[in-house]
């Protein structure tokens, strides 16, 4: 009876699949299997046989497997600490610790990938108490002495095994994570430290979920004219965002006015996080909060970022007033004369310049970019900088937590398998809204020699495809697409011998440096020629229709570029010199406004209470703006020439992805650029970049005008 049942249900589902198919291949009839598989709408399947586990971990065919894999975690852990404590240890200090990492991470990545995201309540149940488990097995590692001790001495006075200088990086990594818990110190300064840790990430919580909430305001002290604009809500009127892109002016005024007006519990959150972050700073023996999270980084202080903004300031400042010229006129054009440009203006002039640009409307380039169209753009641009061909794969029962989940092989021409990427694309009911790359295991060297393959999840919100046709992107979410896999590549390949320091496990602020570059690809004219083509009939995107895009992206870049050196400018104020800000941070906010922006601060606003980075990003949010400097750096030399280059993608790959974390990121750079990283470098990038967009631009309006 069984074996009817199965033969039934594949004879129907073969015949749902070529009714679909035929209808499709009468339409397109040469697309690459890739292409196919990506265009075609995922299946549900029933499933008659045994399955094989999450992600094919075998202990994961129910979620009471998490159980049993974190329990194998503490066993193990507890074999590695007695090994790194042992005075007959037989392998280096850091290839113990590196295991050791890989045991908690393996674990604690995965669950927290499957809390997030899967469907199943029990799934994520059994994930978070996974999670909580592993917290309390770092917790404990941060106090233990012996196991600091041991790990210390190597540092200090090196090894009993011979060791090489990525072994000595990566073991001071190690102990930089030990002291953020502040093992070193004192008992009583130590135990101040877990106090204020505690204290910040409570602080942080509940300052995130205010930045968010909406503003709920009585409609009898409001003017009558601006009520429409708003949602009610009784008595009271909704505000729960800016309205940018409001095409009336009142309507983004009052949003603004309403929506970021100064919230006193913000208030106190936000300095009192602000507070603890200094004394953390201070009780572990640094000047301020920036120094200590800016050790180990790119620009390495915070110095070296305050002199790389200041420098950058200067030049985009005359720059950056000529966008708000244009914007001004624009906005005179629209209201009048007396009218001045103001912040809520500048994103929805912006949108409505690349409008103009355009001529047409995001959605109008949408039939050009089908998903399967940009996944074999993707493999086509792999192929050719780097020998590696990207293949789908069919799954094992029970391996995916949806059924709409894709799953890359990433294979080398010569090298073979490197890792796989599950592509979780489509949005569904309980799905975090965030386009995000995660990682499930990071790649290492293995005790036999052999390698551990990373295995990551690529995760977009992207609509599901329909029986008519495939899912189509808009051009920003081509970006975001080029831009989580391009961290999914640094993943598949850093070759590094640690798994602590591969890939994307490298500082924050050149983390970011492959996927933004991954983003100047996907804005080149010469990439999307070769794969945006019209879902049903293979045409290629015009050619006009393809320069206005990849030059609409340039509009404004200074006035951009700049609201980016303020946003990064206050992040460095606010964790630097505490006394700065004792006042109040709106107080703060209208200095570093007044220096580092060229429009002025609005009146009983305190825009920084609705900035949830400041919470993630603690005096890092500089990171974005240093990691496009280099990736436009990188550009500008090896690729705005050829960005096909199988020569250059090599020296890319050989000379920067593979090592991760595994070298100190400002001599990586410096080594792979042939030029020391300082402000002047790092500011001649950008301006360059902005100087050679503007004449693109002026071209363009002489050309196409």
């Amino acid at each position: 009876m069984l074996k009817q049942v199965i033969k039934t249900y594949e004879m129907l589902r073969r015949m749902q699949t070529l009714s679909y198919n035929s209808r499709w291949q009468r339409m397109v009839t040469t697309w690459s299997p890739l292409t196919t598989a990506f265009n075609t709408r995922p299946e549900k399947r029933i499933n008659f046989t045994k399955n094989e586990g999450l992600f094919g971990i075998p202990e994961l065919t129910s979620h009471e497997g998490f159980y049993v894999l974190k329990e194998k975690a503490i066993f193990k852990t507890d074999d590695l600490i007695e090994e790194a404590t042992s005075p007959a240890r037989t392998r280096k200090m850091v290839m113990i610790f590196d295991e050791l990492s890989d045991t908690l991470c393996k674990v604690a990545d995965l669950s927290e990938f499957v809390r997030l995201t899967h469907p199943a309540v029990n799934y994520c149940s059994a994930a978070e108490d996974a999670c909580i488990t592993i917290s309390g097995i770092v917790e404990k590692l941060n106090t233990h002495k012996t196991l600091y001790n041991a790990l210390k001495t190597v540092v200090d006075d090196g090894d009993t095994f011979e060791t090489t200088d990525v072994d000595k990086h990566v073991a001071k990594l190690f102990l930089f994570d030990f002291e953020q818990s502040g093992i070193h110190l004192e008992e009583a300064a130590r135990q101040r430290v877990v106090f204020l840790n505690d204290c910040i990430l409570q602080q942080g919580q509940r300052f995130m979920a205010g930045a968010v909430n909406p503003r709920r305001i009585a409609r009898s002290i409001l003017p009558v004219a601006i009520l429409p604009f708003f949602p009610s809500d009784g008595d009271n009127i909704l505000v729960s965002g800016l309205y940018a892109d409001s095409a009336n002016n009142i309507a983004r005024e009052s949003a603004y006015r309403l929506f970021l007006y100064p919230d006193a519990e913000q208030e106190r959150l936000l300095s009192e996080m602000l507070k603890c972050r200094h004394e953390l700073a201070t009780v572990c023996g640094f000047p301020t909060y920036a120094h200590r999270a800016l050790k180990a980084s790119t620009v390495e202080t915070p110095e070296m970022v305050d002199m790389f903004l200041d420098a950058l300031n200067e030049q985009l400042q005359p720059r950056a007033a000529k966008d708000f010229a244009i914007m001004q006129k624009m906005k005179t054009s629209e209201c009048g004369s007396n009218v001045p440009l103001a912040a809520w203006d500048t994103p929805y002039y912006t949108s409505c310049l690349k409008r103009k640009y355009l001529q047409a409307s995001a959605s109008e380039f949408s039939p050009y970019f089908s998903l399967g169209a940009c996944m074999e753009g993707l493999n086509l641009l792999m192929n050719r900088l780097f020998g590696i061909n990207l293949k789908n794969v069919e799954m094992e029962p029970g391996e995916t937590w949806s059924y709409d989940i894709y799953k890359l092989a990433v294979v080398h021409e010569t090298e073979g398998l490197l890792g796989f990427i599950y592509c979780d694309l489509f949005e569904r009911q309980g799905k975090p809204n965030q386009d995000c790359h995660f990682t499930i295991q990071g790649g290492k060297v293995l005790p036999d020699g052999s390698f551990q393959n990373p295995i990551v999840v690529v995760m977009l919100n992207l609509s599901q495809p329909r029986w008519s046709g495939p899912t189509l992107l808009t051009p920003s979410m081509v970006d975001n697409l080029f831009h989580e896999m391009g961290h999914a590549m640094h993943s598949m390949l850093a070759r590094t011998e640690y798994q602590h320091v591969t890939g994307t496990r490298c500082s924050t602020d050149f983390a970011e440096v492959p996927s933004v570059l991954m983003e100047y690809f996907a804005n080149d004219p010469r990439v999307i020629r070769s794969f945006a083509k019209h879902f049903q009939t293979q045409e290629p995107m015009p050619e006009e229709m393809l320069e206005r895009l990849c030059t609409s992206k340039h509009l404004f870049a200074s006035s951009e570029t700049q609201l980016q050196v303020f946003y990064s400018a206050l992040d460095q104020v606010y964790h630097g010199d505490h006394n700065l800000h004792r006042e109040n941070t709106t107080a703060t906010l209208r200095m570093v406004q007044e220096k580092y922006y060229g429009l002025p601060y609005v009146e009983n606003t305190a825009w920084q209470l609705r900035f949830s980075h400041l919470v993630g990003y603690g005096a890092k949010y500089y990171s974005y703006l240093i990691s496009k400097a280099i990736a436009s750096w990188i550009w500008q030399t090896y690729f705005e020439q050829d960005p096909f280059s199988r020569n250059q993608g090599e020296k890319y790959r050989r000379g920067c992805l593979a090592y991760g974390g595994g070298i100190p990121s400002r001599l990586l750079v410096s080594n792979f650029l042939g030029r020391d990283i300082n402000p002047t470098n790092l500011t001649s990038s950008l301006i360059n970049e902005i100087d050679n967009c503007a004449e693109r631009l002026k071209y363009m309006d002489d050309h196409f005008r």
